[in-house]
């Protein structure tokens, strides 16, 4: 487990031009990394940081003088991190001319959440279906090379870089703050998170295993323009400060440098309930390279293809301790994790649903029992979804074999609604087709006359049941997301 020790805080006492040029000139050109004097001792070299991240965003001018600094950021916005090769002359050589990777995370910064994170995070997937809790704004971003995201590690992304060529990663947080704080009385502080950036180098073997160096930052994260209202407040605050109380804070600066920290733990974490999933860590194994975010991992409906035990619906007989855990905690059983910490599959297989009921009591007992079994629920409707192709398609060609006269075929994927409503068919269409939840503005039905109507809930309640639809989608007025257009 990670806990953050004290860092410095110098790296933060400086603002920095927009220019590429100019910025990585003026940040070479600070004290702390100006080189070192001869006669300072030897050892002092290896702590030159050899590299160094700068996210553009502000930092709070509401912040004590010697306090880390904190920043805010709104939900789902893209912000560029700029990664600056910092080394001195001579200076790790043996990447001269390579590539090294980076693992951008968000994490928490509270230790008591950090002993919790695994629960946490599980918690918010099952709330937040289909989302990622950080995604690369790919499009922006540049210089980043072989992008690869783990569909069990929603909070991290990774990539490779050179760090020669100017290179900066834009990211969008998608959690809030607020979304990890117990609702008792309303109106609560949101919990802060941290920015971490991890860099390795290629060992004799290929892979990036080699750690080279680790930095983090404070953040919060606030609902669309929340960040903006928020840093408002806080300088409106300080302006009401007499010239005395000023002193002791630091003034808000336009970049945030992330200050050196310990490297991400890549050994097994121990949880509070003493379960003994591991965290989740990348291997070359583990990896999905990045073409459209992987959501359907994230669906607590998702049939998985039967390649990973932890992450199908069914447990299967074969099923590890480890693999039993996570179908537990998947499953919404994490108050037996504990209880059942030895059983395999097998073990949990051959279980009465009276043994259940007796261990588990009535309810959790038989929900138990009837995931063991897989016993789905009939969904109230079914409706039938294809994508659209780019293409302009024969469309009177369906009715002898739904393909037109080119050989394209119309493929169809079923939507199982357990809910009748509008925000059931979003979420079950982003799963279905790949699409991130957050970027779905509106879903509208076509009706006479090419006019475009919103979906509601009283519309999908009269929907018939096994209806065919085509879909496509336009671009938000705004330009931010899109519609999907059902035809």
């Amino acid at each position: 487990m990670l806990f953050w020790h004290s860092q410095p805080e110098h790296y933060h006492h400086h603002q920095y031009p927009t220019s590429n040029n100019s910025y990585l000139r003026d940040v070479l050109a600070l004290p702390i990394f100006k080189q070192e004097d001869s006669s300072l001792p030897q050892e002092n070299e290896t702590k030159h940081p050899p590299f160094q991240y700068v996210m553009c965003a502000a930092t709070s001018p509401a912040v004590k003088l010697y306090d880390e600094t904190l920043t805010y950021l709104n939900q789902g916005q893209s912000y560029e991190i700029r990664m600056l090769d910092n080394r001195k002359a001579g200076d790790i050589p043996e990447i001269n001319g390579k590539l090294v990777k980076s693992i951008i995370r968000v994490v928490f910064h509270d230790r008591r959440l950090q002993y919790t994170e695994h629960q946490q995070l599980e918690g918010w997937k099952w709330n937040r279906p289909g989302d990622r809790l950080l995604d690369l704004d790919i499009p922006m971003s540049v210089g980043v090379i072989d992008i690869k995201t783990n569909p069990s590690q929603l909070n991290a992304v990774e990539f490779l870089w050179d760090p020669t060529k100017c290179t900066s990663a834009f990211i969008q947080v998608h959690c809030i703050s607020t979304e990890f704080t117990p609702r008792k009385h309303g109106g609560e502080k949101g919990v802060p998170f941290r920015i971490q950036v991890d860099t390795f180098k290629q060992t004799e073997n290929g892979e990036y295993t080699d750690h080279l160096h680790s930095a983090s930052c404070q953040i919060k994260v606030f609902k669309p323009k929340g960040a903006d209202r928020k840093q408002k407040t806080d300088r409106e605050k300080m302006e009401k400060r007499t010239a005395h109380e000023k002193e002791k804070y630091q003034p808000s600066y336009d970049t945030t440098v992330l200050t050196e920290c310990s490297p991400w733990p890549d050994t097994p974490t121990t949880f509070v309930n003493n379960s003994p999933t591991p965290a989740p860590t990348f291997t070359s194994a583990q990896h999905n390279t990045y073409s459209v975010p992987d959501s359907n991992s994230s669906s607590p409906n998702h049939q998985g293809d039967g390649t990973s035990q932890g992450s199908g619906d069914q447990l299967h007989p074969s099923a590890t301790i480890q693999e039993t855990q996570q179908w537990l905690l998947k499953n919404r059983f994490s108050a037996y994790t504990r209880l059942f910490s030895n059983f395999s599959g097998a073990d949990l297989l051959k279980l009465t649903r009276e043994d259940l009921v007796q261990i588990c009591g009535p309810a959790d007992g038989i929900r138990l029992y009837n995931a063991l079994k897989s016993r789905s629920v009939r969904p109230r409707l079914t409706i039938y979804v294809c994508q659209e192709p780019l293409r302009s398609l024969q469309l009177e060609c369906q009715d002898t074999g739904s393909s037109d006269s080119n050989g394209a075929i119309y493929v169809y994927h079923a939507i199982y609604l357990e809910e009748m409503a509008a925000s059931e068919v979003t979420r079950k269409l982003a799963l279905a087709f790949n699409i991130p939840l957050h970027q779905i503005n509106q879903v509208y039905r076509q009706g006479p006359t090419g006019i475009h109507i919103l979906v509601s809930d009283q519309m999908v309640q009269n929907f018939q049941d096994e209806s065919c639809f085509l879909f496509t989608t336009i671009k938000a007025e705004n330009g931010e997301g899109f519609h999907i257009i059902l035809k």
